[in-house]
């Protein structure tokens, strides 16, 4: 501490009775690190960390400060004091650095005695210009800490926020009620009274946020601190924040309030920021052009929030700066006038940027829905053609597949057709010669073949079916085959002769029917010969002595027979 100048001594004294006391060496080390910032400092070891030197940035609002209508005297003139506002805070600053240094020097040979002996030594506070009570922990959320200091300045006060407050009816009959909890009635604005005790409604957040509302809607921002060791914050809270006058001012001009105690962190880095030297303290913030351009230059630049007045000290007597008839007075005749026609043109602009950014969103989502809306047809084009595609596929597949199955099978019919045919000419040449009656008993057959030629051939009582079936199928056989040109031998090798034609008969898999590809019947009446194997033509019923059958060709498993024949050129034989 010797080594320390007078205003050094001064810092370290205000952080120790900030910190409660803590090892003078140590807020030393802290202060050199942040360059002797007593706010960086206190925020430093409220952030519980002294254990590195890191030095602390707090980001600061640059403001322009525009105080040039802001004080009002006494005596109702208006006089701008902006000039000498800083010559009177250095000079207050050296008078408490003096009467302090000796009052810090005893506070730290008591606090060196006392740790000594280890005995507890309290904290020693003095109340400076720039010096504060400990902070609230560092913890609390600035929102919290904001909505804790309006619920008890509505207790403290009994009134309650214009728009969060008592129902109606208890304010037109007058009665009492208790703080508002529950926040779910408002006041009338326009029915309000002179004698209605109402708080402006402050917002419940933290001051960065009051400052991005002003910046975002071109509002007009009311920042109100006190300080609970100042004897004039009472009589403020009771006569300036419940004045009807005031609170209807800030209410129908759409102020942003914001209100806190400078134990709080939130509210002391606003002191800071606002430049406050004594408590109440009220400033109005607000958009503002830029200062030191031209016209046409302004109206290009973008805004910036300036702090438009300041008002600190004394509520009372009305003509005091933090009254509510004086603030009331500087609002209506001075404030408002001076920043109104630029913030509607502000607000205006804004509405103006809000409406096309609207429409570019209006636009661009009728675009998008136009764009999907197209891709989706497009899809569904695709998928149908697709799907056509695929099914013309699928429809040519299916047709090569039966015309494919069409050709093998007429591949096999005709393969089965030519061997038929060489079975029909041996049978033509082994077997119906054979057939014939040459000697003794016969029977005359008279055959009707599908073209409805008649023809007629005797056979031995001792031939079987199988020779009558031979001989018409023998019949079917094409002209331009002859006779000669026949082959010796069945198609099928060790089947010669009727056994072994029954037997290959027997075995074919489609049965005889469909093997010999037609059938056989007697004319009249009408009765079907079905073929047997080893059966003679003298055991069929109605051919015993000779008859007339035709021959039925199966097309596509229906029978197609010729018609019936006369019998006029049939004659019966018999021995």
């Amino acid at each position: 501490m010797d080594k320390l100048d007078p205003p050094q001594v001064e810092i370290v004294g205000q952080l120790q009775a900030i910190s409660n006391g803590h090892d003078t060496e140590v807020l030393i080390s802290v202060l050199e690190s942040v360059g002797w910032d007593i706010q960086k400092a206190a925020e430093f070891i409220f952030d519980g960390d002294l254990s590195t030197n890191r030095p602390i940035i707090t980001p600061v609002a640059a403001f322009d400060v525009d105080d040039s209508q802001q004080s009002i005297t006494p005596a109702g003139q208006n006089v701008s004091r902006s000039h000498n506002v800083g010559h009177l805070r250095t000079m207050w600053d050296a008078l408490i650095s003096i009467f302090a240094m000796p009052i810090h020097l005893l506070s730290s040979l008591l606090r060196f005695t006392f740790s000594t002996l280890r005995i507890p030594f309290p904290p020693l506070h003095f109340a400076g210009a720039n010096s504060y009570r400990a902070l609230r922990p560092s913890t609390t959320d600035p929102r919290n800490a904001a909505d804790r200091w309006i619920r008890a300045l509505e207790e403290e006060t009994g009134a309650f926020p214009i728009n969060c407050s008592r129902s109606p009816a208890a304010v037109v009959t007058g009665a009492h009620a208790g703080p508002s909890t529950s926040r779910r009635h408002a006041y009338i604005a326009e029915n309000l009274e002179d004698s209605a005790r109402v708080l402006p409604d402050f917002f419940s957040g933290s001051y960065e946020d009051v400052l991005d509302i002003c910046q975002r809607d071109g509002r007009v921002a009311c920042i109100i601190l006190v300080s609970e060791e100042h004897d004039d914050v009472a009589e403020f809270k009771r006569s300036t924040l419940t004045d009807p006058a005031f609170v209807k001012t800030m209410h129908d001009n759409n102020f942003v309030v914001w209100g806190g105690d400078i134990r709080d962190r939130d509210a002391w880095s606003a002191s800071q920021k606002l430049q406050a030297t004594t408590y109440p303290f009220i400033a109005f913030l607000a958009l503002q052009p830029r200062r030191n351009h031209s016209p046409a230059a302004q109206s290009n630049s973008s805004p910036i929030l300036t702090t438009l007045s300041r008002h600190q000290g004394r509520s009372v007597p009305d003509t005091a700066p933090t009254s509510a008839r004086s603030l009331v007075q500087h609002l209506e005749q001075q404030l408002l006038p001076r920043v109104t026609p630029f913030l509607t043109r502000h607000k205006t602009l804004i509405q103006e940027r809000e409406r096309d950014r609207i429409l570019r969103e209006e636009q661009d989502r009728a675009f998008k829905d136009s764009a999907r809306r197209d891709s989706e047809r497009v899809a569904a084009k695709i998928h149908a053609e697709r799907l056509e595609a695929e099914r013309q596929q699928r429809q040519q597949a299916e047709t090569r597949e039966k015309e494919e199955r069409h050709r093998m099978e007429q591949e096999r019919r005709e393969k089965y057709e030519l061997l038929r045919m060489d079975w029909r000419r041996w049978m033509r040449k082994s077997l119906v010669p054979s057939s014939v009656a040459t000697s003794g008993p016969s029977v005359r057959i008279a055959v009707r073949l599908p073209d409805n030629e008649r023809v007629v051939r005797a056979f031995s009582p001792s031939s079987t079916l199988t020779a009558l079936y031979a001989y018409a199928d023998s019949k079917l056989i094409p002209s331009n085959l002859r006779p000669e040109d026949d082959p010796e031998h069945a198609p099928s090798t060790g089947l010669d002769g009727i056994d072994g034609l029954d037997t290959y008969i027997q075995r074919h898999s489609d049965g005889p029917t469909a093997w010999w590809g037609f059938k056989l019947a007697l004319a009249y009446p009408r009765r079907e010969i079905k073929w047997e194997a080893s059966k003679c033509l003298r055991d069929i019923d109605g051919l015993q002595d000779g008859g007339q059958v035709v021959v039925e060709l199966h097309n596509g498993g229906r029978v197609s027979s010729p018609n019936d024949a006369s019998d006029d050129e049939y004659d019966t034989e018999s021995d």
